[in-house]
């Protein structure tokens, strides 16, 4: 079976919702700022690119907003844009055939935060009652899955920075399987706090810049590391026909899906780039198609000197000599990294480039690694028509995901 998008939904750093997140990034707007959330005064790293603006009570009443984890609502957001986006009417996805991959790598922090500060000054007997279902990584798709009655498969991928990456494409072979007409997918993220920075920072992930003009370089020679992002991205996947009987806008198609695992190491990836490249190549060969000079990829990208390197050679790899006709982003330049979120809103970006023919530039690219000597649309969109778009994911724990989308030609 065919699997087409006729939604999308975003709540990001550089925009709440996928019109004013498409104008960002192709005019190269980017969200980092001083960090506003809490006094981070003591840590090295002291920029992130939080929401702003977020309106949660445009999405939940009061009452559900005291029980909902902030990455639950930008969840809920996400997917209620996607919903109205997709013009889907209760009467036209069959509650048993509708179903949520909406995954958190790191689910509700902010609610488990809190609630060990309650234990820890007034004992176990104070706790919330709420705890558990506001922390669980799960909660977004179940709640989203309330809303919607949507009783078929429901799957919350938990796989770090590539869960959105999974999520979609897991809901794609699900439908493509014929088990579901209509899935909900993407990925939630809220982890700006204390905790979730302190362990970054220390792992060495993030950038220690407190330039917001700099704290942020995939591809660049400077790169230090990746500044935190928060969101999240939603998707309606379709079957094909369903979507014609009801006369749906149709974004793209999606052509091609494969996941891997380095089985190296649980932050690096493995330096040979091998498990990293086959799914572009996986991808690729499931579509039928070709690697030539109409494919957009939008690339991992975090700005960390092993990623950006690792990602250049698997892309050559999987790619042969088409790799350098082959134009690369990095919208993580102007997001930041969103974690459980990103694949979500970078295939959002893959699939507006193939509506649009505009390119998404990697802002701050100013000095080029010759390592990755590869065309990233440096610092400046492109006009370019493309045929097929690629959304690329890699882990911690090596995991590693990509996700193909291809113009939506009728077919007899």
């Amino acid at each position: 079976m065919r699997v087409v998008v006729t939604g999308l939904g975003c709540v990001t750093p550089v925009g709440n919702d996928t019109a004013s997140l498409w104008d960002s990034l192709i005019h190269g707007r980017h969200g980092f700022a001083p960090i506003t959330k809490f006094d981070a005064s003591v840590l090295k790293t002291r920029i992130a690119a939080e929401v702003k603006g977020f309106e949660p009570e445009k999405y939940l009443n009061k009452s559900d907003l005291r029980k909902t984890d902030l990455y639950a609502q930008y969840a809920l957001a996400a997917a209620s844009q996607a919903m109205e986006d997709s013009g889907l009417g209760k009467a036209e996805a069959a509650p048993d055939r509708l179903g949520v991959y909406i995954g958190s790598g790191i689910g509700g922090m902010a609610t488990f935060m809190k609630q060990t500060e309650v234990l820890l000054t007034k004992g176990p007997t104070k706790i919330s009652p709420h705890f558990i279902p506001m922390m669980i990584g799960n909660i977004a798709s179940a709640l989203i899955a309330i809303r919607y009655n949507a009783q078929g498969p429901n799957l919350p991928v938990v796989s770090a920075c590539a869960t959105a990456t999974h999520s979609i494409g897991e809901a794609f072979r699900t439908i493509q399987h014929g088990h579901a007409d209509v899935i909900i997918a993407g990925g939630a993220e809220a982890a700006i706090n204390p905790l979730c920075l302190g362990g970054f920072i220390n792992c060495l992930a993030l950038s220690p810049s407190n330039d917001v003009d700099a704290c942020s370089l995939p591809f660049d020679r400077r790169r230090e590391g990746f500044a935190l992002g928060e969101g999240a991205g939603a998707l309606v996947l379709e079957e094909y026909e369903h979507a014609v009987r009801r006369g749906a806008r149709i974004y793209c198609e999606v052509a091609g899906y494969a996941n891997t695992c380095d089985a190296y190491h649980v932050t690096a990836p493995h330096p040979d780039a091998v498990a990293a490249s086959r799914p572009i190549a996986l991808a690729l060969r499931e579509a039928g198609l070709v690697p030539d000079e109409l494919l957009y990829i939008n690339a991992h990208g975090t700005g960390t000197p092993l990623n950006d390197k690792t990602e250049t050679v698997a892309i050559k790899m999987a790619l042969g000599d088409a790799a350098y006709q082959a134009v690369i982003s990095s919208t993580k330049s102007m997001t930041g990294h969103m974690l459980g979120a990103a694949g979500a809103v970078e295939a959002i970006a893959a699939i507006k480039t193939l509506e649009t023919g505009v390119i998404p530039p990697t802002i701050g690219l100013l000095e080029p690694d010759p390592d990755c000597d590869l065309d990233y649309a440096a610092n400046t969109a492109r006009e370019r028509p493309v045929n097929k778009a690629m959304s690329l994911s890699m882990g911690f724990g090596g995991h590693n995901a990509g996700v193909l989308f291809t113009r939506c030609e009728a077919k007899l």
